[in-house]
C-alpha cells in the first residue's frame, strides 16, 4: 500500500544525492581547464591538440545523455548512475600514466566523456520526472545549479593542485571523488517513489500510477525519440537555442576562461577563483530561475537569459581584467550561466510529455554539447592561429543575442504544441 505524502519525503534524499553525483560529474568537466597549462607545460603539447580532448569529452558528455535516459526507464536511474561514476573515477585515474596526446583523449575525451554523460543534466530531468509532480521547476534549477557548484567547490582546489605544473594529482582528485560516491549512491538512491511506499512528491493520493511500458525501453527508443522529436518545430527551436547554451557557456568560459585570464597576467589560482564565484551566482541564479519557470513563460525568461549573457560575452575581451570589472563580470555572467536549463525542461516536458521529455531532453543536451565542442575546440584554434580570445569571446556574444531575438519573435505565438507520446 502506498502511504501519502508525509513531511519528510524520501525524495529529498534522492535529490540531495543526485546533486553531488551532478556536482562530481561536473567537477570531473572542469578539470580539463585547469589541466590546460599544466599539460601544455609539461609535455610540449599545444593548446589545440589539448582542446580536442576536452571538446570530445564535452560532446560525448552530451550525445549519452538521450542513450542514458532511455537505460535509465529499464536498466534502472541507480544502475546507470553506478556505471557513469565507475567509468569515470577508472578512466580518470588510469590517466596519470598517459605519455601521449591519445591517452588523453581516450582517457578524458572518450571514457570520461561517456561516463560523464551518464551523470548529467538528463539524469536531473529523470530524477524530477519521476520523483516530483509539483515544484518540478524549482528541483530542476536546483540540480542544474550543481554544475556551478561544481566549478564554485572544485575549481579553487584543482587549481591549487596544479601550481608549479602539476597534473596529476588533479587527475588523482578526481577520480578518488567519484570513486567515493559509488558506494553512497548505492546505498541511499531508491529507483522508484513505490520502493519507499510513498508517491511522487506533491502528487494526489487518488492520482492513477503511471501507465507501465508495453515494450523494453532500450537504448532504440532514444533513436525513436529523435525521429519523432525531428518533426516538431519546437524541438529545433530548443536544440537550436541550447546549442547556443553550450557554446556560451562550459566550451567557452568553462575550458578557455583560466587560460584567457592567464594571458593577462592572472594566476591559474585567482582566475579559478573568479571561475568559482560565478559558480556561486550561478547556484543562486539558476535556482532562481527554478522558482520563475513554475510562474512564468519560459520563452520570456530564455530571451532575457540569452540577451544578458550575450551583452556580458561582448564586453569581457574589453574590459581591463582588474579586479573590480572581472568582478563585476563575474557576477553578472554568473547568475545567468546555467539559468536557461529549467525553462529549457519546462518547455520539454509541456511539448513532449512527462514520459518522454529526458529523452527528448538528451538529444537538445546534445545539441548543447555539440556547441560546447565547437567552442572548446574552435577558440584553442583561435588562440593558437592569431594569439588572443577575443574574436571567440566576441563570436560567442553574438549568438547569444540572436538567440535572445528568436524568443522574443516567438512571444507572440502560442504555446508549444504538445507531441504525440511514444509507443509506451
Amino acid at each position: 500500500m502506498i502511504r501519502p505524502a508525509r513531511r519528510y519525503h524520501p525524495a529529498m534524499l534522492v535529490v540531495a544525492v543526485t546533486f553531488l553525483a551532478l556536482l562530481f560529474s561536473a567537477g570531473l568537466r572542469s578539470a580539463p581547464g585547469v589541466m590546460m597549462l599544466p599539460l601544455e607545460q609539461h609535455f610540449g603539447w599545444d593548446r589545440a591538440t589539448i582542446s580536442f580532448s576536452a571538446a570530445l569529452g564535452l560532446l560525448l558528455y552530451g550525445l549519452v545523455g538521450p542513450f542514458a535516459a532511455a537505460l535509465m526507464m529499464s536498466f534502472g536511474i541507480k544502475r546507470t548512475m553506478l556505471v557513469g561514476l565507475a567509468l569515470m573515477a577508472v578512466s580518470t585515474f588510469a590517466s596519470q600514466w598517459m605519455t601521449a596526446p591519445w591517452h588523453y583523449v581516450l582517457s578524458w575525451g572518450v571514457l570520461s566523456g561517456i561516463g560523464s554523460g551518464a551523470v548529467a543534466s538528463v539524469l536531473g530531468a529523470a530524477v524530477v520526472n519521476r520523483w516530483f509532480a509539483t515544484r518540478q521547476g524549482l528541483v530542476m534549477g536546483l540540480l542544474s545549479a550543481s554544475t556551478a557548484t561544481g566549478a564554485l567547490v572544485f575549481l579553487p582546489f584543482l587549481a591549487w593542485l596544479s601550481q608549479g605544473g602539476a597534473w596529476k594529482p588533479v587527475a588523482l582528485a578526481v577520480s578518488l571523488g567519484c570513486a567515493a560516491l559509488i558506494p553512497i549512491v548505492a546505498l541511499l538512491i531508491p529507483e522508484h517513489p513505490e520502493a519507499r511506499n510513498v508517491r511522487r512528491f506533491g502528487e494526489a493520493d487518488d492520482t492513477p500510477p503511471p501507465a507501465p511500458l508495453k515494450q523494453a525501453a532500450t537504448p532504440w527508443l532514444a533513436i525513436e525519440a529523435l525521429v519523432r522529436a525531428a518533426r516538431t518545430p519546437i524541438f529545433w527551436l530548443l536544440a537550436g537555442t541550447f546549442f547556443v547554451c553550450g557554446l556560451t557557456t562550459n566550451g567557452l568560459v568553462g575550458t578557455h576562461m583560466i587560460a584567457f585570464c592567464g594571458d593577462h597576467g592572472i594566476a591559474a589560482v585567482a582566475a579559478a577563483g573568479l571561475l568559482s564565484m560565478m559558480g556561486f551566482f550561478d547556484l543562486i541564479g539558476t535556482t532562481a530561475s527554478g522558482w520563475l519557470t513554475d510562474r512564468y513563460d519560459p520563452r520570456r525568461l530564455l530571451a532575457v537569459y540569452y540577451g544578458l549573457r550575450g551583452l556580458s560575452l561582448l564586453a569581457l575581451p574589453f574590459i581591463d581584467f582588474g579586479p573590480v570589472s572581472l568582478t563585476i563580470f563575474a557576477i553578472f555572467y554568473g547568475l545567468d550561466w546555467i539559468a536557461t536549463v529549467p525553462p529549457t525542461v519546462k518547455l520539454a516536458n509541456q511539448s513532449f510529455g512527462e514520459r518522454d521529455a529526458p529523452i527528448i531532453f538528451g538529444w537538445v543536451l546534445v545539441a548543447h554539447q555539440i556547441g560546447a565542442a565547437v567552442a572548446a575546440f574552435g577558440a584553442g584554434v583561435i588562440r593558437e592561429q592569431v594569439g588572443t580570445y577575443t574574436p571567440a569571446f566576441v563570436a560567442a556574444g553574438v549568438f547569444a543575442v540572436l538567440a535572445s531575438l528568436v524568443f522574443v519573435i516567438g512571444f507572440g505565438r502560442r504555446d508549444p504544441i504538445r507531441a504525440d507520446p511514444l509507443p509506451a
